[in-house]
């Protein structure tokens, strides 16, 4: 397994949103390692209007204005932690939002942090992989070439992607801009 490093991200936030399928997000937490495979993922481009970036910089927005390879999280509906990763050509902002996991390491952790059995359901949102995998705002702009939150190439083949509009936008919700692998049907928030 390889880490991605910075090239990686720097392209284009929906191109960025459909390679990112099959790499394993790693988090070092003192609770031990969590690892689980994007297999949902959502763009939000500048000039996107469902994108955060687009009203322009603010004190929560800066880090998808920053360098591509950060760690965008951000606190949403006063419940739930979101994480994006901040994938962009060079001064043109935006940001891939993670959707789901398949769970990998730290399962048995994961189940406490989340309360529950269902290793389907664990990671299989946004709000609830942030909760699993104990990522909250203490990793907002965390660089992903580092060792407490980074994102490794396993080589594996996530086949077929499908492309359906995102979740819970109102704007430019006609969209096709969610990313899952056919394969990994079952991981996802909502097919």
């Amino acid at each position: 397994m390889r880490k991605l490093d910075r090239d990686f991200y720097r392209r284009d936030t929906t191109e960025a949103a459909q390679v990112l399928l099959g790499k394993i997000i790693v988090v070092n937490t003192a609770d031990g390692r969590l690892s689980g495979r994007i297999v949902e993922t959502e763009s939000y481009s500048f000039g996107d209007p469902a994108a955060h970036s687009t009203k322009g910089r603010t004190p929560r927005t800066e880090v998808m204005f920053g360098e591509a390879g950060h760690a965008y999280i951000y606190f949403i509906h006063g419940l739930h932690h979101c994480m994006n990763i901040v994938s962009h050509p060079d001064d043109v902002p935006g940001g891939v939002l993670i959707r789901a996991l398949e769970p990998i390491e730290g399962i048995e952790q994961m189940r406490q942090n989340r309360g529950m059995e269902s290793i389907t359901a664990l990671c299989s949102g946004p709000g609830k992989l942030t909760q699993a995998m104990q990522i909250d705002k203490s990793l907002l702009g965390e660089d992903l070439l580092g060792d407490r939150l980074y994102v490794v190439d396993d080589g594996v083949d996530v086949g077929e992607i499908v492309a359906r509009p995102r979740i819970g936008v109102t704007l430019a919700a006609d969209r096709l801009l969610r990313f899952y692998p056919a394969k990994y049907r079952q991981w996802v928030s909502r097919p």
